[in-house]
């Protein structure tokens, strides 16, 4: 019988990569992770906390331009733009340190290097002094996540006024004029953060709206908030040609019948990712990719060479760190022989940070009323402007939406925009994974005074039993 280094070795130690990797080490097998630049991957250092930690400040931003409605006189602040990028830096680098900890404190050790399969139980990892050093394991989990798209021609390597997020988290300068190309996530959120922050800032989406991901009507309502914010929206457009001069880029873009010429000192290209599957040596075991170049797993993650697994980014969409993390549970759950419960897309919560905030999971309207019918399904909208929590936080704009399935009662979705709601979503998450009601929804009591009683005004709504509208 073979004699293996380990039991498991895991490239990428993102949340999918270092999740799985501590709960391997917690179910009894020896695990090592191999990770060629800073411990956390892209979602600790260059996506999801340092993100944060800017809109954090947008949101201070926010409070203080509008700090006269609550009685406080602010005649001038002013935005320390480097320290504002250094305290981003610095929440990261904490965490980063932390995975650290964690991982030594499991006995899991770190190969520090990139990882290439030789063969299925083989990997080389080649170090920064340049020296290989030869790794065989019973188990490989692939976690080496993505990174961002680029229009051909409009790419950092282009000029240095464009940028994909790790840029737009390090700028050289405060954009005066910024074009964000995409409106998901990470395009929404660059764009509050700038616009808060002073940027005269347009959002370009070749869709018919932003948010393509979201509800209808909450695309609608963050777009009529960005519009009140100063953003620009252009949907439904196209960039024709383009022309990088020496301090702006200047685009030619389509909107229907028109064409808009329009400067900009800063592009922000939020267009999607693409999976780091290059250079990892699947080629030498056979691993099948999709025609979307993404790696093809089972619903537990093993692909479809035994004892090769893939999670994250790597993987099927939705791309979202709390995803990649639970795929990292079941992974190592059944690498042991354990038979854990597959996730249910469904159930997989979304959250956005920018202003308003909004969060979802499940079905929208639109895709409820296609599989059900729209006859048998049953809609509650509850507006925050009547909840008195809201009106308190001077911030009452937004609603909370819940979809239920008419003839069960089943909590098909929700989607909700507003202050906090992204702290909210996971109530609704528990409650479709729980597979509650209509009625456990209705007959269950929500603390007064907060947000959250919209959840529960919603439920009630969505059948006709409103109290509060």
């Amino acid at each position: 019988m073979q004699k293996f280094d380990y039991d498991v070795v895991i490239l990428g130690s993102g949340p999918g990569g270092y999740v799985s990797a501590i709960k391997a080490s917690q179910l009894g097998l020896k695990v090592a992770v191999v990770e060629k630049a800073h411990l956390g991957g892209i979602c600790l250092n260059w996506g999801c906390i340092p993100t944060k930690a800017l809109l954090r400040t947008a949101e201070i931003v926010e409070y203080i331009k509008n700090a006269s409605e609550f009685g406080i006189v602010c005649k001038e602040y002013k935005v320390d733009f480097e320290k504002v990028i250094a305290r981003s830096r610095e929440v990261a680098s904490k965490l980063s340190s932390g995975i650290n900890h964690l991982l030594k404190k499991h006995n899991i050790e770190v190969i520090n290097g990139h990882g290439k399969f030789l063969n299925k139980s083989c990997l080389t990892v080649t170090q920064q002094d340049g020296k290989a050093l030869n790794v065989t394991a019973k188990n490989v989990v692939i976690a080496t996540g993505a990174r961002p798209k680029f229009i051909k021609g409009l790419s950092p390597e282009d000029s240095d006024m464009i940028m994909g997020y790790k840029q737009a988290l390090l700028p050289k300068k405060m954009p005066k004029k910024l074009l964000v190309i995409g409106s998901g996530a990470i395009g929404v959120e660059f764009a509050s953060f700038y616009n808060a922050l002073g940027s005269d800032v347009t959002i370009l989406e070749v869709a018919d709206r932003i948010m393509m991901h979201e509800d209808l009507e909450v695309s609608q309502f963050v777009q009529k908030a960005f519009e009140k914010h100063g953003i620009k929206v252009l949907t439904s457009s196209e960039i024709k040609m383009f022309s990088i001069r020496k301090n702006d880029i200047e685009f030619e873009i389509k909107k229907g019948d028109k064409l808009i010429k329009e400067s900009f000192d800063s592009v922000i290209s939020a267009v999607g990712v693409c999976a780091n599957i290059e250079d990892i040596g699947l080629e030498n075991v056979g691993v099948k990719i999709s025609e979307q170049k993404y790696i093809l797993t089972n619903e537990f993650l093993e692909t479809n060479q035994k004892g090769i697994y893939a999670i994250g980014d790597v993987t099927s969409p939705p791309w979202l760190a709390h995803k990649a993390s639970m795929e990292g549970v079941i992974c190592a759950k059944t690498i042991v022989g354990e038979k854990p419960k597959a996730i249910n897309p469904l159930n997989i919560p979304s959250c956005t940070y920018c202003h308003p905030q909004v969060a979802s999971v499940g079905l929208t309207q639109e895709k409820a009323e296609l599989k059900y019918g729209k006859d048998a399904v049953k809609v509650g909208n509850f507006p925050l402007f009547a909840n008195g929590k809201a009106l308190a936080l001077g911030d009452s704009g937004g609603f909370i939406k819940t979809i239920f399935y008419k003839k069960t009662g089943e909590l098909l979705g929700a989607h909700m925009v507003g202050p906090e709601v992204t702290e909210m979503i996971f109530g609704l998450v528990l409650a479709k994974h729980l597979e509650c009601t209509e009625l456990d929804l209705m007959t269950a009591i929500f603390p007064h005074p907060t947000i959250s009683e919209g959840i529960h005004e919603s439920a009630l709504n969505a059948f006709g039993k409103s109290i509060h509208i």
